[in-house]
């Protein structure tokens, strides 16, 4: 184990799981900002994007008319962080008429029940 672990404790497998599309609610840019602090204390972090949460993740997000910032390229600089965990549900996908090259980052596309197992090996999920 590493001294950079948060003392007291072995490093925690956290899973992210994002069901809320990118804007309209504070929940994706939430989600993004509890990653990055997770990842900076260097615990395991897989990011799940499932429902409206694909969303999050394509390519081409405009929000000009909205008035809000659009904060997609971060999930770009994700690696920076040795964030890389990025799976997002099959289904979900289907269902909004996308696929895996609609999307900004490298992502591994699971079925929701590879999904579900993938959540029942963590220590901590958290659902925005």
């Amino acid at each position: 184990m590493s001294d950079e672990m948060m003392e007291g404790g072995a490093v925690k497998k956290f899973c992210y799981v994002n069901r809320k599309a990118p804007y309209g609610t504070i929940y994706a840019l939430e989600s993004l900002e509890v990653v990055l602090i997770g990842a900076a204390f260097e615990q395991d972090v897989s990011l799940v994007f499932i429902d409206d949460g694909v969303y999050q993740l394509t390519k081409g997000q405009d929000t000009a008319d909205i008035g809000m910032k659009n904060f997609s390229p971060t999930y770009r600089a994700l690696e920076m962080y040795d964030v890389e965990k990025l799976y997002v549900d099959k289904e979900a996908l289907e269902a909004r008429g996308l696929s895996e090259e609609d999307l900004l980052v490298d992502v591994q596309v699971m079925s929701r029940e590879e999904i579900a197992g993938l959540m029942e090996e963590q220590d901590v999920v958290l659902t925005f």
